[in-house]
């Protein structure tokens, strides 16, 4: 537990078939233990051979959840324009807080479990998509839900996430990783290597670029069909049909007041990302050679190390054995 940098010693076995067969095992062990805490929890059932597409994490604008919605309705209304497509069976799973005077993460929390209600309950989807707000996220909700991903979504606005370890934990336990080269992603690519990894969207210098530039989202919003559509379905009140305008804030805030943290300007290679996630998941030994690459990756990403390296470098300190 103490010598995570032994964690490579599994990267040979990404290739070895019976390694792969078990590491599998466990993970779909994780998966029902999971489906079986949101079925009593939250009342969905989910399928356990389902992709499980985490979001794990406060919910602010800028770590865009919101970003991920417009993906998940967009998947929603591909599945029904082509219901005899082979498509890869997909669970979106999200947890987190909101600070409580926080109206447009409070309003963002809403539109994901309105969204839910609706796919969930659509027969035509079937079991190819299912939405769940897993409720009161925290340690213990995260010991079920960690072990049970098998993508994690770090999709914050480049240059916004200072770090956060959930990435690592999520990775750490065999999670391959979409995301934006914010944050600890960067190093997490560089770790696992950029053929392990689904980045994507604007660098930092490119996101300054485009405000500088003057950004314009209803742009992106005329110019993408499919944009449009998601954006237009939320303002016209199919996922909320008791009060269609509910999330209106959202819609201005997207397309009239600025777009700040430039969904719409990454709407499209997240998209195209996602579908890279669909190609490689179809491929199951392949998805999880990549993901015991990912564990065998990890080792530098341990606290050990971290405090170790602090020590000796910094306090010019050095260990002892006891």
């Amino acid at each position: 537990r103490t010598q995570l940098q032994k964690l490579g010693e599994l990267m040979p076995l990404a290739s070895n078939a019976d390694f792969i067969a078990e590491f599998q095992g466990v993970k779909i062990a994780n998966k029902h233990r999971l489906a079986r805490h949101i079925k009593k929890v939250a009342g969905i059932e989910i399928n356990p051979d389902s992709l499980f597409d985490v979001q794990i994490k406060r919910i602010h604008e800028y770590k865009r959840q919101l970003l991920n919605v417009l993906h998940v309705i967009t998947r929603y209304q591909r599945i029904l324009a082509e219901p005899s497509r082979n498509w890869v069976p997909r669970t979106v799973i999200f947890g987190g807080k909101s600070a409580s005077a926080y109206f447009m993460a409070k309003l963002i929390i809403k539109l994901i479990n309105d969204v839910a209600a609706v796919i969930n309950a659509d027969e035509r989807v079937g079991g190819r998509l299912k939405v769940a707000f897993v409720p009161n996220y925290g340690v213990s909700v995260a010991s079920l839900i960690i072990p049970a991903a098998e993508l994690s979504e770090q999709i914050s606005t480049a240059g916004t996430e200072a770090s956060g370890t959930g990435n690592m934990k999520l990775a750490l336990n065999g999670a391959l990783t979409i995301g934006t080269e914010d944050g600890a992603n960067i190093e997490i690519r560089d770790a696992v290597g950029a053929d392990n990894i689904f980045i994507f969207g604007m660098l930092t210098d490119e996101v300054r670029q485009l405000r500088e530039r003057g950004y314009q989202p209803r742009e992106y919003y005329e110019a993408n069909a499919e944009l449009k559509a998601v954006i237009d379905a939320i303002a016209s009140g199919v996922f909320s049909p008791d009060q269609p305008d509910r999330f209106m804030p959202i819609v201005q805030g997207l397309l009239d007041h600025g777009d700040h943290y430039c969904l719409l300007a990454d709407y499209a290679q997240y998209v195209a990302a996602q579908e890279r996630v669909d190609a490689l998941y179809a491929d199951a030994d392949a998805w999880t050679a990549t993901a015991i690459r990912n564990v065998a990756a990890m080792g530098p990403f341990s606290s050990d190390r971290t405090i170790r390296e602090y020590a000796e470098n910094i306090w010019g300190v050095r260990s002892l054995d006891l």
